[in-house]
């Protein structure tokens, strides 16, 4: 993969925007099938990873911290196309089974057992070393026509001649989502556009597919979380590895989980994985939002993180990394169907953990929609 510099003009065959596992899955399952046009990836991150990204510090060479997704979680085995991606990972380390202890939290901060969760439920593997090493190490097997451009955020589409047209002068045939931003209304109130950019750049009736896609996509609702990051000082061994509450713990304190990360200097990376309070997302309103989940979720960390004696004595030192905002951490309904995955009119497609099959919400969904998008690239 090569950085894009700045040009009067590029053109390639494939755009795809969004640097998560589907995105980078999609153009490692690509080139697997024997796929050689050009891609441009786009990502407004730094990096690739999405909610699979992990957190890097200038002050601190050595810290990594997933603060989005902590491990993958799959359904069943991984089969076919998904095992053909899967399973390299696996031979070459980048990904192994998380055994981490998984404890769960009641209402009154007593240790249960974990609740039945998805996630839970199938076998888990960790990034080695870290989270973001997955959709790194899919996107080194996209080659040398494979072009990234971060730190990048796309807001406006055109569809014009037969092209997509988008950053400046770049352009391609073909255009892949991997996240639904660009197609779902919620984006005109949380980022303040004035249009959906995927429905003003094809006008209804071009693409009937499209049209369908854009309807049901409409309907879907995803999850908000708010996730405080915190730097403990050191990190006892006998910590578990993620602190799930109950469904009736979460109504309480408004967190799903906390994860803790060990660093290898010895100190802990937490990460609290917090519930939205269904206060309008905004522009203007962000910031005061921010500031307001990190001290609610520190003050629940008084009681939670009571059952840890050291953690919780340590948390008064405990330095803030910020809080990280995931506008749709995890779809909860309405999935698209494989069918309008692509929409050969207006040559655009989807993918992601969004679209119906198994493992829908998951890192598995994620995977498998781009091995199955991938086969109508080809």
């Amino acid at each position: 993969m090569t950085l894009l510099a700045d040009s009067p003009h590029s053109d390639f065959d494939l755009a795809v925007i969004g640097a998560g596992l589907a995105g980078t899955g999609l153009v490692a399952s690509l080139r697997q099938a024997g796929f050689d046009g050009t891609i441009v990836l786009l990502e407004a991150g730094r990096g690739p990873g999405g909610r699979a990204a992990s957190r890097r510090r200038r002050d601190d060479l050595l810290w990594r911290l997933d603060h989005g997704a902590p491990c993958f979680s799959f359904s069943q085995p991984p089969k076919g196309r998904l095992a053909e991606l899967w399973n390299p990972l696996l031979e070459r380390g980048i990904v192994q089974p998380d055994r981490g202890l998984v404890v769960g939290l009641n209402e009154t901060g007593c240790l249960v057992d974990p609740p039945d969760h998805p996630l839970l439920q199938g076998p888990r593997f960790r990034g080695v070393p870290t989270m973001a090493s997955v959709p790194e190490a899919l996107l080194q097997a996209a080659g040398a026509k494979m072009h990234g451009v971060f730190g990048e955020r796309i807001s406006g589409l055109r569809r014009e001649n037969g092209w997509w047209c988008f950053s400046g002068q770049h352009r391609a045939r073909s255009l892949v989502v991997t996240g639904n931003l660009l197609a779902h209304p919620r984006s005109l109130a949380m980022l303040g556009w004035r249009d959906v950019p995927l429905r003003s750049a094809v006008p209804v009736n071009v693409d009937p597919s499209l049209d369908a896609a854009l309807e049901q996509i409409a309907e879907m609702r995803a999850s908000v979380r708010w996730n405080l990051m915190l730097e403990f000082p050191r990190c006892a061994d006998h910590l578990p590895r993620q602190i799930w509450l109950t469904s009736e713990a979460q109504e309480t304190f408004g967190i799903e989980r906390i994860v803790l990360h060990r660093q290898q200097d010895q100190k802990l990376g937490l990460v609290v994985h917090g519930l939205d309070d269904g206060s309008p997302i905004t522009p203007d309103s962000q910031p005061g939002l921010l500031v307001s989940h990190e001290l609610r979720q520190r003050k629940a960390l008084t009681e939670l993180l009571l059952p840890w004696p050291e953690l919780a004595q340590a948390l008064p030192l405990a330095r803030s990394l910020g809080v990280m905002r995931w506008g749709a951490s995890q779809p909860l309904d309405y999935p698209l169907p494989t069918s309008l995955q692509w929409c050969g009119t207006s040559a655009v497609g989807f993918c992601g953990d969004w679209i119906a099959g198994p493992g829908f919400g998951m890192a598995e969904g994620a995977l498998q929609s781009a091995v199955d998008l991938a086969v109508h690239l080809i």
